[in-house]
């Protein structure tokens, strides 16, 4: 038996004697089918909300204003004022490196600490190639610290032995070497070894990563002392982090001439690392010492000039023009 009310609802709107009674017409008069977006309007703004959620996040994020930063200003006027306001500056380096000194004499540190350089790097190629990070070993012209590289000589000639040990090599020996060094038991700065010996040393290939001997790395070759010597005075560097180099270059106290020689020593050799008709490796440049902060450096004067094409070409002409006359009086007499 149905409920009151739904009886009650039945009988107002069942038709009595063929006709309905008044005001009920309208309420009546409604499509036998209904669609599903006007029977339930709220599914028809579901659908439109799930599509906007699909669309990619890139689509949003450029429908999406980038904010407005102020410019930095140039240069402050009072002593104390926010650093992030104002654009850092930079120094030249002779500048820079009197500045170092003096800050070690007004604020009393140690007058032998170490100078140290950052290097920010740009590595990207063409497309989506980039330079792989590396590290390099360079000799300074001027030596800031009494330290001796640890080099181990592979060789299984007695002679050649000899004579590396006469150099200075920390350990020499032949294929023993190779599990002792796998385990870890012996341990160098810098490994070298002459070319017969080579096709021996493959196990040591991933052990070693970059100290494997290599010709390309001058620690593959038949002239033990020269390379004894190089590697026992080098000095080197790696890149970290993808993109930077953090080494030190001098002692604070050395003549300032010797600090921007070695300076410039070692970001010549960087620059060696990435071809010269790309933008420059070097992006920027900090220097710094033990106990200062860091002062950015104006590239010019620093980087190694590379002549463009176009130069290359001027010069070409110009004595393409300076021989045409010299063939013409060749041709007269």
């Amino acid at each position: 038996m149905a409920a009151p009310s739904a009886r009650c609802l039945w009988r107002a709107l069942a038709p009595r004697c063929g006709r309905l009674l008044p005001g009920l017409e309208q309420l009546l008069a409604v499509p036998a089918v209904l669609s599903p977006a006007t029977a339930r309007p709220y599914a028809a703004a579901a659908k439109t909300a799930k599509k906007d959620a699909k669309r990619p996040r890139q689509e949003k994020v450029k429908e999406k204003a980038p904010p407005r930063r102020r410019p930095l200003m140039a240069m402050p006027v009072d002593d104390v004022y926010l650093t992030w306001l104002y654009k850092r500056p930079s120094y030249e380096l002779e500048q820079a490196v009197g500045m170092l000194k003096r800050f070690q004499e007004l604020d009393f540190t140690h007058p032998k600490q170490f100078v140290y350089i950052n290097v920010f790097l740009d590595m990207a190629l063409q497309k989506k190639k980039k330079v792989d990070p590396f590290s390099s070993s360079v000799t300074l012209p001027h030596r800031f610290t009494d330290e001796v590289n640890k080099v181990l000589v592979f060789t299984e000639n007695q002679q050649e032995a000899e004579i590396a040990r006469e150099h200075g090599a920390a350990i020499v020996g032949g294929l023993e070497l190779i599990k002792w060094i796998l385990e870890d038991e012996i341990q160098a700065d810098f490994y070298v070894a002459v070319p017969a010996i080579i096709p021996k040393l493959i196990p040591l290939r991933n052990k070693l990563k970059r100290k494997y001997p290599s010709s390309r790395r001058n620690s593959l070759g038949s002239d033990i002392p020269k390379m004894l010597q190089f590697f026992r005075e080098c000095h080197e560097y790696t890149v970290e982090d993808e993109d930077i180099i953090k080494t030190r270059i001098a002692r604070l106290d050395m003549p300032a001439e010797h600090i921007i020689a070695n300076l410039k020593t070692v970001i010549h050799d960087i620059c060696t690392f990435k071809p010269s008709n790309f933008d420059p490796i070097v992006r920027r440049l900090v220097i710094r010492s033990s106990t200062s902060e860091g002062l950015l450096l104006n590239l010019d004067g620093i980087l190694p000039q590379v002549e463009t094409v176009e130069e290359k070409e001027e010069e070409n002409a110009v004595d393409e023009d300076e021989e045409k006359p010299a063939n013409q009086e060749s041709v007269s007499t």
